[in-house]
């Protein structure tokens, strides 16, 4: 860069009388960066005029030339845009904004300074610099670059000082008094020179003369020593009193300190026993409580629950540091764990017992098959014969414990101080509730269940008829085996019925055997009715007697089934360490319950065998107890295993959708009868009644929709299917009819999800309608049919239509002789045995003939308005007409249709 600037000094400002006192190599911003300099000049004459010229390189050689220069005083503002931070961009406000961006922040700050210095010293105009650092307005211009440039000059710039107002005055004054003072510089220099030798002169003598009053002033001085050593002996002597005071003082503070230092200690002593005997001093009462107390009475309970809550917090209280040393402390402490032990153990053998009498207690009140069961069709061995809780078995319900929760709820608290202190016991305690609760509702199950087939299976002469029991011969244990092969039994019997879409289609409303799908879901709606609270009730409870949290978020140990939604419990690893409460709950439920998933399956596949539709019924009714359980807590027990259950209902829906697919197929139609509906187009029906009928208003509408896809699109192929192989009865008869059947049967249920079928049944039914209409028609005009064929063949042949007359196969005399064929007589004769053909091909059911036969009627008007056009336009003025007339063939249609 200096280099630079001696350059630019030599061959640009020099030739003008120009010295370049700064220099910053800048491009315009936001552009293509082209490089030029930015010059801050003076001028060598006065008056002196300073400037900020813009040089740049040449294109063609290594020389500068200057391209545009600006006035200083006409700059009204500097903008450095960022006065905190290094920003090389900066702004000059001339006749207008130029924005430049220097090389770097250091040569940018250093020409903004000299521009400053510049204005201050030539200009002292107003001049804006924004965003500019002060401290770089107040230093000089920095020793290097920027003097290297002007040399000499730019140290007599910065030693240069200015007069203030007062020494301009004083000079003017002085030189308005010498006349010669401009004319003669050097005289006035030494007139000046002269009267500065008198002044000083003047001084000297006047220091001269002051020479006695110096000498007072020093005698007076001695004096003032003289009185301060006076004052200091003075101070000396105050200073040893004082000294003696405040040794005696010093004695006074430190016995007042050591009598404050007891004083503290004895009061933080006090607070240490004070602080002992209120944290770990135990009542008699709550000790003889602890001993001896009522683990019976609702009284004693209290003070136990009382004294264990007082033991706990003398146990627990926070000690401070030494405590733990105190021979008191200690033996407070053996005191308190004696209790602890005592009370635990004298706890865990009450609830032991407590356990054992409510188990014995409610095993006299277990679910036992009613008198009229056991008598008439089945036996069950091992089971007790007493009719104690009949009303449960007859009313199908289960035996609440809320008396066995109520008593035991009464020692909660008692429990939760038994996991905080003796956890070893409290899981003991966990483990024999849960071994005498799981044998007790396992048997309460067992029976409700039986109880629930037996139900279904209707009444004992039902039993004895449909399932090939008679008396003791047909004796059924009490496993759930022994009720599936009851099931399978009745799989055979008349009462099973196979629920297919080909059986159905042959059933009455009577034949469906309503009464029996009617009882079977009430007796699968009152078995989850009276699981869900028997299941909530005993969660509930042993959260609340256990004290173990839960929470809805669902856990690590569950799974989500991507095809329904269903959460899934799946079994903790025998690994864990640890485990959380709320994994505790689910744990003791499983065990307690842990044949309730078995017994639902096996009621699930019991009503499965005997009718396959009722798979309709439990996936409404499991479905909203899911929804039900997951509502109350997501994560409980019912919701996960009637979550498990839904699978396995939603699977045996899916079976029996697929099963009546497959019957579908491979259904087989008689060659020596006529089709009419298939069975399982009214199957088809009667099971859509069943399902709208059954999901009304239903969670898991969405299955039942996927099921009528699935069904509607095998009734579409398996109807073409059998059209297909008909012998007997024309396919598109047999089209039309079933579809119409579809359609009719899709436009009074309006299943929102069909309405494309709808449409698309409607369009094959009216497709297969006019092609059996026109198909038919063809055979009583047989000849004028092929007649008038071969006329149009001729015309699309390029014969012209008036000239088809002149044709020897189709001139005026064939034409008369083929219409003379077909007289009225003719045609109505034709058109009666068309009726009866068609009243063959057709079924009773659908109600089709009248349909079919005006549509016959348009098509044969049609054909004949055809013909007559086609006689005017070939063969013009020939005066040729048909035998008979448009009146005359709607006599005959509606003649033969009254007649019939």
């Amino acid at each position: 860069m200096t280099a630079i600037k001696h350059a630019l000094q030599r061959d640009i400002f020099t030739p003008n009388d120009e010295r370049l006192l700064s220099i910053v190599n800048v491009c315009k911003a936001g552009k293509k960066k082209k490089n030029c300099f930015l010059c801050a000049t003076v001028t060598t004459e006065r008056p002196v005029q300073v400037k900020v010229v813009k040089v740049k390189k040449s294109d063609k050689g290594d020389f500068y030339k200057r391209q545009m220069a600006w006035e200083l005083r006409d700059l009204t503002e500097v903008d450095a845009r960022d006065a905190n931070k290094d920003n090389p961009e900066f702004d000059l406000h001339f006749e207008k904004v130029y924005r430049w961006v220097a090389s770097s922040t250091a040569e940018k700050n250093s020409f903004i300074s000299c521009i400053w210095k510049l204005n201050q010293r030539y200009l002292r105009k107003k001049l804006e610099f924004v965003n500019v650092s002060p401290q770089l307005l107040e230093e000089s211009v920095p020793s290097g670059e920027s003097q290297s440039v002007a040399g000499g000059d730019e140290d007599v710039l910065d030693d240069y000082q200015e007069l203030n107002t007062r020494e301009e005055q004083d000079i003017e004054s002085m030189m308005e008094v010498c006349e010669y003072a401009i004319s003669n510089a050097e005289g006035f220099a030494e007139k000046l020179s002269r009267e500065l030798q008198v002044l000083d002169g003047a001084n000297i003598q006047s220091i001269m003369a002051s020479e006695k009053q110096v000498n007072l002033l020093m005698q007076l001085l001695d004096h003032a020593l003289s009185e301060v050593d006076n004052i200091e002996g003075k101070l000396l002597s105050y200073e040893e009193m004082l000294q003696s005071v405040k040794e005696q003082m010093d004695q006074i503070s430190q016995s007042n300190r050591l009598i404050q230092i007891s004083k503290t200690n004895n009061d933080k002593l006090l607070d240490e026993i004070q602080f002992l005997v209120n944290y770990m001093d135990l009542s008699k009462g709550h000790i003889k409580a602890l001993q001896e107390g009522d683990l019976s009475s609702p009284k004693g309970i209290e003070a136990c629950i009382n004294a264990s809550e007082a033991l706990s917090q003398c146990m627990n209280v926070a000690l401070k540091p030494g405590h733990d040393k105190l021979l008191a402390v200690k033996q407070q402490q053996r005191l308190f764990t004696e209790l602890k032990d005592t009370f635990a153990r004298r706890l865990t053998n009450h609830l032991n017992n407590v356990f054992v009498y409510q188990f014995n207690h409610f095993s006299h009140f277990k679910m036992t098959i009613p008198q009229f069961y056991r008598s008439s069709c089945l036996s069950l061995p091992g089971h007790d014969q007493s009719n104690t809780l009949a009303q449960h078995t007859a009313d199908l319900t289960l035996p609440k414990h809320s008396p066995l929760h109520r008593d035991l709820l009464r020692y909660a608290k008692l429990m939760e101080w038994l996991k905080n202190t003796q956890r070893d016991k409290y899981e003991g305690l966990s483990r024999t509730y849960v071994d005498y609760m799981t044998r007790l509702y396992e048997r309460e199950i067992k029976d409700f269940f039986e109880v629930a087939k037996i139900k279904m299976a209707g009444s004992s002469k039902d039993v004895k008829g449909k399932f090939g029991l008679h008396g003791s011969s047909g004796k059924l244990t009490g496993s759930t085996s022994s009720l599936n092969k009851l099931a399978v039994t009745s799989s055979n019997s008349k009462r099973s019925q196979s629920s297919s879409l080909l059986d159905m289609g042959n059933m009455s409303a009577s034949d469906l055997d309503v009464a029996d799908r009617t009882r079977f879901d009430k007796i699968f709606e009152q078995v989850l009715s009276e699981l869900e609270p028997l299941c909530l009730a005993e969660q509930d409870f042993i959260s609340k007697f256990f004290k173990l949290q839960q929470h809805s978020t669902p856990a690590q140990g569950e799974n989500v089934d991507d095809a329904d939604g269903i959460v899934h419990s799946r079994p903790p690893s025998e690994h864990r360490i640890s485990i959380s409460e709320k994994d505790m709950v689910r744990l003791m439920m499983n065990k307690i319950f842990q044949s309730i998933e078995m017994e639902l399956n096996s009621l699930i596949a019991l009503g499965d065998k005997v009718d396959s539709f009722n798979s309709l019924y439990m996936l409404v009714k499991i479905s909203h107890h899911v929804l039900t359980a997951e509502n109350v807590d997501p994560a409980s027990y019912l919701s996960t295993t009637l979550g498990n259950v839904l699978v396995t209902v939603k699977r045996n829906f899916d079976k029996c959708i697929s099963g009546q697919i497959r019957q579908m197929e491979e259904v087989k139609i008689s060659k020596k009868s006529k089709v009419g509906i298939l069975q399982f187009v009214t199957g088809f029906e009667e099971f859509a009644k069943l399902a709208e009928a059954i999901f009304r208003n239903a969670e898991r509408r969405g299955d039942l929709d996927k099921a009528y896809i699935k069904l509607i699109r095998a009734v579409f192929n398996n109807v073409e299917k059998v059209a297909n192989e008909s012998q007997k009865t024309p396919r598109d008869v047999v089209m039309m009819e079933n579809f119409h059947h579809i359609f009719s049967t899709l436009s009074s249920l309006k299943i929102s999800c069909l309405e494309t079928e709808r449409k698309d049944a409607k369009q094959k039914y009216t497709e297969h309608l006019q092609s059996y209409v026109i198909n038919s028609l063809g055979q009583p005009l047989e000849k004028l049919n092929h007649f008038f064929e071969g006329v149009e063949a001729r015309v699309a042949q390029g014969v012209r239509e008036e000239e088809v007359s002149y044709q020897l196969a189709f001139n005026k005399q064939e034409l008369r002789k083929v219409i003379k064929e077909y007289p009225g007589k003719e045609v109505k004769k034709g058109l009666d045995n068309l009726y009866k053909k068609v009243d063959k091909h057709l079924c009773d059911e659908e109600n089709l003939l009248q349909v079919v036969w005006h549509s016959m009627q348009d098509e044969f008007i049609r054909q004949y308005k055809h013909f007559e056009g086609l006689i005017n336009r070939c063969y013009p003025g020939s005066g040729i007409t048909m035998e008979f007339t448009i009146q005359d063939m709607l006599e005959y249609f509606s003649s033969i249709a009254q007649s019939h």
